[in-house]
């Protein structure tokens, strides 16, 4: 059996975030593991309008989206699996994070999502909760496990290494072996109602 396709997003665009060095890391990680095919995908390279199409997606599940919208649309679809590095902005999601999901519908149906969060003391759980619920709506499998740095800023050096990674470590291998059993599951699940 081939190797699942887990996407990597980082879910935040903001001037000066830290996400592509937290992603980094995690894709490392990622990779290393060996149960998947790791794709990065980043929302600074998409163009996500922040007002959704008239019609929801759940009454028609693949709008016409922005040309710029294409290459996020095809790698959503390709994934089995998700995991979002997020921040919390004002104790929620990202507001390009949101919409990127708010575009999508049947991209995440039945897959398998985990999380690595940071920020200041929450570490990002404040995103990962709401994360949470809103996929449980557009029913996908949020994973329990998870990963979480509270002030990252202290945790990681000038070179964007964690100053102790072990445990950190530890925690992305636990997401990760949770996250394969749930992808594998749900792919098999999905191959059988399909045909």
């Amino acid at each position: 059996m081939s190797a699942l396709k887990l996407a990597v997003i980082i879910g935040s665009v903001r001037e000066g975030r830290f996400g592509p060095v937290v992603a980094e890391w995690f894709t490392e990680h990622a990779r290393n593991h060996g149960a998947f095919e790791v794709d990065v995908i980043d929302l600074a390279d998409a163009d996500i309008p922040l007002a959704l199409p008239a019609v929801s997606p759940a009454l028609e599940p693949n709008p016409e989206r922005p040309a710029g919208m294409t290459d996020l649309t095809r790698q959503l679809s390709e994934a089995d699996a998700f995991v979002i590095v997020t921040p919390d902005y004002n104790r929620s999601v990202p507001a390009a994070l949101k919409a990127a999901i708010d575009w999508h519908f049947t991209q995440w149906d039945s897959k398998a999502i985990g999380f690595v969060g940071y920020s200041g003391l929450s570490g990002g759980l404040l995103a990962i909760e709401h994360l949470r619920q809103i996929f449980n709506e557009l029913n996908a499998h949020t994973i329990r496990n998870y990963v979480s740095f509270p002030r990252y800023y202290l945790l990681f050096d000038e070179e964007g290494k964690l100053r102790e990674p072990d445990e950190p470590a530890e925690a992305a291998q636990a997401l990760l072996d949770q996250l394969h059993w749930w992808a594998d599951a749900l792919t098999a699940a999905r191959a059988v109602s399909v045909a």
